[in-house]
C-alpha cells in the first residue's frame, strides 16, 4: 500500500502550475482535513489537474474502500453510469472541476495543492480497490478492478541509495500507463514531473528538463511527436520507456540516436492484463523464450495468433453485473494483440479488432505503418480503411514527413516521395497490403491515452 510511502522527505510532485513537497503530508492534507469523511467510501477521483489527483490517491489509499480514477477527458454523460457501477458515494474534485451532480453521492471534497494542517487519523483500515477505466472503446468504458498488489507487482524498489531519480511521463496518471510511472516514482522514493493535456509538447519537454527528469515514458506516438519538436533536446534522460502501442525498430533506433546516453526500454502492458514484460535489448518484438514458462511470475502463451497473459498483475475482474468475463477458464487474459513468430522472436502485428478486410484478405494497419515508418523521410504514419464496392475496403496511408525532409512545395517533389513510400511497401508487403493511396498530412490525431486515433 502507499501508506508506507506517504511521507517522502525530499520528494516532490511537479505540475505545470504548482509543485508539492510530499514530506509536507506529515503535517498537512490536500483534502482540507476531511480525510475521515472519506473513510470506507467508494470515491470517484474526478479532478481536472493531475497533481491534485495524485495527492488524493496518496492520501486515500488504505482509507477509501474503493478509488475510481476518472481521466479528465471522460465525457460528462458517462459519469452517472460509471458512478452507479462502482457504487460511488463520494467524490473528490479540485477548484478547476465543476462538481457533477451524481445520485447517491453523500460527500464532495475539494483537493488542493495548498495543504491545510490535518489532525486526521491516518491509520489504514481498508485494502483499497483501484478502478481503472479502459481506453480505446466507444460508449461507456469498461472498468477494471485492481489492487495495490496487482498494480505494483512489476515495480522493483531498487534505486541505489542517493541515486537522484526524477520520473516523468507523457501519460495521464489516471490511466494504467501513467499510474505505473506514478507508482514507480512513489515506491522508489523519487520525485515526478506530471504532464497536462492542456500543455504543448515543447512546453512539457522544457519543464521536464528544468526539473532534471532522468526517467521518462510514453507511447511511440508520444515519442514521435516529441522528436518532431525543436525542444526534444531540453531533456537528457538516462532511461526512456515506451509502451501502449506497437514499438517498431525505427522509433527504437531514433530514440537511441537522439538520446545516446539513455537506456531504451519497451514494455507490454494493458489495463486488464497488467505489465507482461519489458525488453531492453534494443530490438522490436520480444524473445520467444518468454512464452511457455509454467509457474513463472508472468505466464504467456499464443492462441490463434493472440497473446494471452496470466499473472498476479492481472486485473481481478470488470465491474458491473452485466460485465463480460475478464479471463478465460484457465485464468489467461486475451490481450487481443496479434503476434507473429519470426525465427526466435515474436513481433506484434496489430489488434485483433483493427483488421482491414481487403477482398477477404486481412491487413493489420500497424504492420503497414511499421514498413512506411522505415522510410528516412517519414516521421509517423496512420493506415486506415476506405470503403470500396468491389473489394470491401482499400488501404489508405496518411503520412507525416520529417520537417527536414519535406519535399519542396511542388507536385513533382510530392509525387516522388509518395512513389518512394509505395515502393518501400511493395518490396516488403504482399500486394493486397500495399496502400492504394498515400496522403501527406501535417499532423495525426493522438487520443488522450497517447495512441494514434483509429476510427
Amino acid at each position: 500500500m502507499l501508506s508506507a510511502e506517504k511521507y517522502l522527505s525530499g520528494c516532490s510532485l511537479n505540475g505545470p502550475d504548482a509543485s508539492v513537497s510530499l514530506g509536507d503530508l506529515a503535517w498537512g492534507s490536500s483534502l482540507g482535513d476531511r480525510l475521515e469523511e472519506l473513510r470506507g467510501r467508494s470515491v470517484l477521483v474526478a479532478t481536472r489537474d493531475q497533481l491534485t489527483a495524485g495527492l488524493a490517491l496518496i492520501e486515500l489509499d488504505g482509507i477509501a474502500r474503493r478509488l475510481v480514477l476518472c481521466p479528465s477527458d471522460l465525457p460528462l454523460e458517462f459519469l452517472p453510469s460509471v458512478a452507479a457501477t462502482a457504487g460511488v458515494d463520494a467524490i473528490v474534485a479540485d477548484e478547476a472541476t465543476s462538481k457533477p451532480c451524481i445520485p447517491g453521492v453523500r460527500s464532495s471534497v475539494t483537493c488542493s495543492p495548498k495543504f491545510t494542517r490535518a489532525d486526521s487519523d491516518r491509520n489504514e483500515t481498508a485494502k483499497t480497490e483501484w478502478i481503472l477505466l479502459t481506453s480505446g472503446t466507444t460508449g461507456v468504458p469498461k472498468m477494471a478492478l485492481h489492487t495495490m498488489a496487482s498494480l505494483a507487482g512489476a515495480i522493483k524498489r531498487d534505486n541505489p541509495p542517493g541515486d537522484s531519480v526524477v520520473w516523468s511521463t507523457f501519460y495521464d496518471i489516471r490511466r494504467y500507463g501513467g499510474l505505473q510511472i506514478f507508482l514507480r516514482a512513489l515506491l522508489g522514493g523519487a520525485s515526478m514531473v506530471l504532464s497536462s493535456a492542456d500543455e504543448a509538447t515543447g512546453d512539457f519537454l522544457t519543464r521536464a528538463g528544468q526539473h532534471g527528469v532522468t526517467n521518462i515514458s510514453g507511447t511511440p506516438s508520444h515519442w514521435r511527436r516529441a522528436l518532431m519538436s525543436p525542444f526534444a533536446h531540453r531533456i537528457r534522460p538516462r532511461y526512456v520507456r515506451l509502451s501502449g502501442e506497437i514499438v517498431d525498430q525505427v522509433i527504437l533506433d531514433s530514440l537511441r540516436a537522439f538520446y545516446p546516453d539513455a537506456k531504451i526500454v519497451h514494455a507490454f502492458a494493458s489495463t486488464e492484463a497488467g505489465v507482461g514484460f519489458d525488453v531492453s535489448d534494443g530490438l522490436a518484438g520480444f524473445p520467444a523464450s518468454l512464452l511457455g514458462k509454467r509457474g513463472a511470475e508472468v505466464e504467456m502463451k499464443v492462441e490463434e495468433g493472440s497473446l494471452r497473459i496470466r499473472s498476479a498483475r492481472n486485473a481481478a475482474s470488470y465491474l458491473g453485473s452485466s460485465a463480460e468475463t475478464l479471463a478465460s477458464d484457465d485464468g489467461f487474459i486475451d490481450t487481443h494483440d496479434m503476434v507473429e513468430l519470426r525465427g526466435d522472436r515474436y513481433y506484434f502485428i496489430g489488434r485483433k479488432d483493427g483488421i482491414i478486410n481487403v477482398g477477404g484478405l486481412k491487413v493489420h494497419p500497424e504492420e503497414v505503418e511499421a514498413v512506411i515508418n522505415r522510410h528516412p523521410s517519414v516521421q509517423m504514419s496512420l493506415v486506415r480503411r476506405r470503403n470500396n464496392p468491389i473489394t470491401g475496403a482499400l488501404v489508405i496511408a496518411d503520412v507525416v514527413v520529417k520537417s527536414d525532409s519535406c519535399p519542396r512545395v511542388t507536385e513533382a517533389g510530392t509525387q516522388r516521395l509518395k512513389s518512394e513510400i509505395l515502393e518501400t511497401c511493395r518490396r516488403t508487403l504482399a500486394p493486397y497490403k500495399v496502400p492504394a493511396m498515400v496522403r501527406l498530412v501535417s499532423s495525426l490525431e493522438v487520443t488522450a491515452s497517447g495512441k494514434l486515433a483509429r476510427r
